[in-house]
């Protein structure tokens, strides 16, 4: 179990790193795409129930839930230009 958590934090550490200008570069983009914060903060419920905030970058517009929740679809008003974009990213392939 030690082993486990010291190889998940080594290689994650190492992402982070190595992907922290890339990140930083998005970052500049969502801000002057639009206006609002950069992060999308949301609390969800994880694994046995227990709660926990979630960071990701923001791809939609700031009052995107003032409606209530809704279904995102495919040219949903909502989403900014470079949230397009970070959506329509295909990372290595992953969806293949």
């Amino acid at each position: 179990m030690i082993t486990k958590r010291v190889f998940d934090v080594v290689f994650a550490s190492t992402g982070l790193l190595l992907l922290s200008p890339f990140f930083v570069l998005i970052a500049v983009i969502i801000k002057l795409d639009s206006k609002g914060p950069v992060f999308f903060r949301q609390e969800r419920i994880g694994q046995f129930g227990i709660p926990f905030r979630i960071h990701k970058f923001r791809t939609m517009s700031v009052n995107a839930e003032a409606n209530g929740l809704q279904l995102t679809t495919g040219n949903d008003s909502r989403i900014t230009r470079t949230g397009q974009w970070l959506r329509n990213i295909n990372w290595m392939n992953l969806h293949s």
